[in-house]
């Protein structure tokens, strides 16, 4: 399904400011995987989503999706086929454009200027009303006047409409105060099984991290130093993930956000 091979990319390179953003990254999803993905800021995680998204070319290494490469395929060819969420509940819609606009937009119907059949508006009212936000009855409303969670469930909504091969999950529920987090992630779950999608989600919650998805990768200084699945995964506690990070990498995890949760 989602195929890396040894991926590596270096900012400012030969510069004072070299970074080494992603090392020999290798890895590959089955079809309805759910990958959660922890480390401390700045381990690569974000870095290793805009490569598979393609917002720069990797210095190294190739990517493919269902068996086709996809490494030098620029950013807007790959959205069609990679869904993606931020943190920031104000990427991902027009917020002058009413819920409606919004997701004829992502449907492919247009935006602005688009005529939107009974059928359609139908459809997206009773998709709308299974997030269990109210939203199905504000389908006019601006998207910019909602709240961070509902925009969060709508934006996951218009990146899963036209069903992508793989959805990626940038911390999306970081900037959301604790419940609605849980309501965004317990729609998420619904929908990911719903449809099987691939995911990849990045979160700085570790218990998250193991009772969400299937497989577990943990980043650190552009690598990945751990990837757990299957019953050994089931096992495991927080306390577990932070000695297996201990003695893969030899330093204590030093991110306090992570720790706190």
């Amino acid at each position: 399904m989602l195929r890396l091979e040894h991926i590596s990319k270096t900012f400012h390179a030969g510069t004072m400011d070299e970074k080494k953003a992603l090392q020999d990254i290798s890895f590959t999803l089955k079809e309805g995987d759910f990958v959660t993905i922890i480390g401390s800021n700045g381990a690569g995680k974000s870095t290793l989503f805009n490569a598979i998204c393609g917002d720069f070319l990797t210095d190294e290494g190739k990517i493919f999706l269902d068996e086709k490469e996809i490494t030098f395929l620029p950013s807007h060819q790959r959205a069609k086929e990679i869904g993606r969420l931020f943190q920031d509940p104000m990427r991902g819609s027009a917020p002058g454009m009413s819920i409606e606009e919004n997701l004829a937009l992502a449907s492919g119907k247009g935006g602005w200027l688009s005529s939107v059949s009974k059928a359609e508006r139908k459809a997206f009212r009773e998709q709308l009303a299974l997030l269990g936000m109210g939203l199905e009855d504000r389908m006019k409303q601006p998207v910019g006047l909602l709240s961070g969670g509902q925009r969060q469930a709508l934006t996951l909504m218009m990146a899963t409409l036209n069903v992508p091969k793989v959805l990626i999950l940038d911390e999306h529920t970081a900037a959301l105060d604790p419940a609605t987090a849980d309501k965004v992630l317990k729609i998420t779950k619904e929908v990911v099984a719903k449809h099987n999608i691939t995911t990849l989600m990045v979160t700085h919650n570790m218990q998250n991290a193991l009772d969400l998805g299937n497989r577990t990768f943990m980043m650190d200084s552009g690598r990945i130093v751990m990837d757990v699945s299957g019953e050994e995964r089931k096992g495991m506690t927080v306390a577990d993930l932070l000695e297996r990070f201990k003695k893969g990498v030899g330093k204590e995890l030093d991110n306090d956000r992570m720790l706190l949760h």
